[in-house]
């Protein structure tokens, strides 16, 4: 007789357990909330070229970096290992390196940091010239590059240290700002 009355109780149980679990299944899923990001979070490469062209295809600039990486929310690429290589308005070649750069979002300028070093021709008679500092601007679509910083400079194997310089590459013209010291 127990074994009738422990008979019935399990098939109440497996009946009871049968119609907890279809309504838990029949009941509908919890929606899933997705946050999206408010912030776009870029691009990054490594070991990268970024070519900017013109309205005519050809190159304005080149720059390579070991690494490259975009931050959208503050309209910079940040750049390491950078070597650029551009044309100014009269199409001489200038190369640029330094350790590290920052090439602002609508593509005008980039500043570069760390053991600078640019260099090109400063008109068909004012010869080679090198610019040596820690810190440089260079102005893409004016031909100017700039400094606040102590500069070593090169020109026609003439040497020449400030502190700030600006020169405008288009023009062929060169100021030291303060503290000049050298014979040209």
């Amino acid at each position: 007789m127990i074994y009738r009355i422990l008979a019935v109780l399990t098939i109440i149980a497996v009946i009871v357990a049968s119609i907890f679990l279809s309504r838990q299944q029949g009941a509908a899923p919890a929606a899933a909330t997705v946050q999206a990001n408010s912030w776009d979070e870029g691009y990054s490469a490594q070991n990268a070229r970024l070519v900017q062209t013109g309205t005519d295809g050809l190159p304005l600039y080149t720059l390579n970096a070991a690494t490259i990486r975009q931050l959208p929310n503050e309209d910079q690429v940040q750049l390491t290992q950078v070597q650029m290589s551009f044309r100014d308005a009269n199409g001489s070649p200038w190369t640029a390196t330094s350790d590290s750069g920052v090439l602002e979002q609508s593509a005008d300028r980039v500043h570069l940091a760390g053991n600078v070093h640019i260099s090109g021709t400063m008109g068909s008679t004012a010869g080679d010239a090198q610019i040596f500092t820690a810190r440089l601007a260079v102005d893409l679509r004016t031909d100017v590059v700039n400094t606040k910083d102590p500069v070593q400079m090169l020109w026609s194997g003439r040497q020449l240290s400030s502190t700030g310089l600006v020169a405008n590459l288009k023009d062929h013209r060169v100021e030291l700002e303060s503290a000049v010291h050298g014979t040209y």
